[in-house]
């Protein structure tokens, strides 16, 4: 079985709950990632995702500029043991509606893994 250390991207970019979602929008992009962990205080405090974008700003016509980061971000965060499988992350992004999923060791954040990761492991299986 394929370890999700081999699926899973070990660089998170990170955003302040204080951010406008202007500013969060432009990094996603500039970075071209799906997803920011959200840090205050040198802690881990949420995550900001793409689908947070499209279900809690855009549906609801919320302003880019004045909203921040810390008002529409995810949490508590969702997580998954290294030791884990691809499988089992499927599982979990399934019943939790979800589209990235943090991977920790040994109770540390130590990456994140994608739904677009696990199609691709998937699809090269077949």
């Amino acid at each position: 079985m394929t370890p999700l250390s081999l699926l899973m991207h070990r660089e998170i970019e990170s955003i302040s709950p204080r951010a406008s979602l202007r500013e969060a929008s432009e990094k996603m992009r500039l970075k071209k990632v799906g997803a920011l962990m959200v840090i205050e205080w040198g802690k881990n405090v949420g995550i900001i995702t793409e689908a947070d974008f499209v279900r809690k700003v855009v549906a609801v016509g919320k302003n880019t500029e004045t909203t921040t980061v810390g008002e529409i971000m995810s949490y508590p965060l969702i997580t998954i043991d290294l030791d884990k499988s691809p499988y089992d992350a499927n599982d979990i992004m399934a019943q939790k509606g979800i589209r990235h999923l943090l991977v920790t060791h040994r109770g540390e954040i130590a990456g994140i893994i994608s739904v677009r990761d696990l199609v691709l492991f998937f699809k090269n299986r077949l």
